[in-house]
């Protein structure tokens, strides 16, 4: 099978990546179940790119019956190892307006019904997570998005992604906690994808795009569903020049990453010590240390 290094998460209202050329759609049985949706395998200005839409093209999943493990496992087989996470978010700050785009740099997980690791059943595996997102990915994206020609549109460098549940939207209170916390946004489908991206060594960075402010903000309505996929519409064509540009620096300097090494010094079991069905499970991440 062909290594294809570079991966797209596209999230709600992302279901497909225009200028993609030469598709392929390739189905990918994991030891997690089947992936979100076949992943679509083509050619973006010259580059090769696996494209998966985390919610399946018609839009079918909950956030918390996502496949992440499935997702991931899937694209490492593939070859990916750079992987750009796009998601709707709300917004937590005064300054992160609906249809911004922010490039969050650390997460909370408030999730508390998904499978967040690949390890387990004989294999114990502790990864550094303390900076969850890859700086030179964060920064390829940043670059792409001054590349473009994107009047009106605005970027936000850093900041905090707040992971919850779902699938209902945060109360008040909850909101306010959040703002509390000095949390910049608020989503849905962050977590457990970027732990997974780095035991997978992965590097990962999200292209958040604001649709709201969430509930707290006494100017502006409540967030509701037909809120949100409104502006994320309209910020989604954006998103998807960005991602463009950001593919073709990627190919012509991919950064380096510690992402790419993050089980070198977290495999407490040695994979020689592992069940067998543990490795066969787990051969696309430990394939270097067998």
């Amino acid at each position: 099978m062909e290594k294809i290094r570079f991966g797209i998460i596209g999230g709600s209202g992302l279901y497909k990546m225009e200028g993609l050329q030469d598709v392929r759609e390739i189905d990918i049985a994991t030891p997690f179940g089947p992936p979100s949706d076949a992943i679509a395998a083509g050619t973006l200005d010259g580059v090769r790119v696996a494209f998966l839409a985390r919610h399946g093209r018609s839009h079918s999943f909950l956030p918390g019956e996502i496949p992440f493990r499935a997702n991931i496992w899937a694209l490492k087989t593939l070859g990916v190892d750079y992987l750009l996470s796009v998601s709707a978010v709300g917004s937590l700050k005064e300054e992160l307006a609906p249809r911004h785009m922010v490039l969050p740099d650390q997460f909370i997980d408030m999730t508390r019904q998904r499978a967040g690791t690949f390890f387990g059943e004989g294999a114990v595996a502790h990864i550094g997570f303390s900076h969850p997102v890859c700086g030179g990915l964060s920064d390829a994206l940043a670059r792409a998005f001054a590349d473009c020609d994107l009047p009106g549109a605005m970027m936000h460098r850093g900041g905090t992604y707040v992971c919850i549940e779902g699938p209902a939207f945060s109360t008040y209170a909850e909101s306010r906690l959040y703002r509390s916390w000095d949390a910049s946004v608020i989503g849905m489908t962050n977590m457990p994808e970027a732990r997974l991206a780095r035991e997978a060594e992965i590097a990962y960075a999200t292209l958040a795009l604001v649709t709201d402010f969430d509930c707290w903000h006494p100017g502006h309505a409540a967030v509701t569903a037909e809120m949100a996929i409104g502006n994320l519409m309209h910020n989604a064509v954006n998103a998807q020049k960005v991602l463009r540009a950001c593919i073709k620096r990627l190919a012509a300097n991919p950064p380096l990453s510690a992402a790419h090494d993050a089980l070198a010094a977290a495999l407490v079991t040695p994979p020689s010590a592992m069940p067998a069905a543990a490795r066969e499970k787990l051969a696309p991440l430990l394939r270097k240390y067998l």
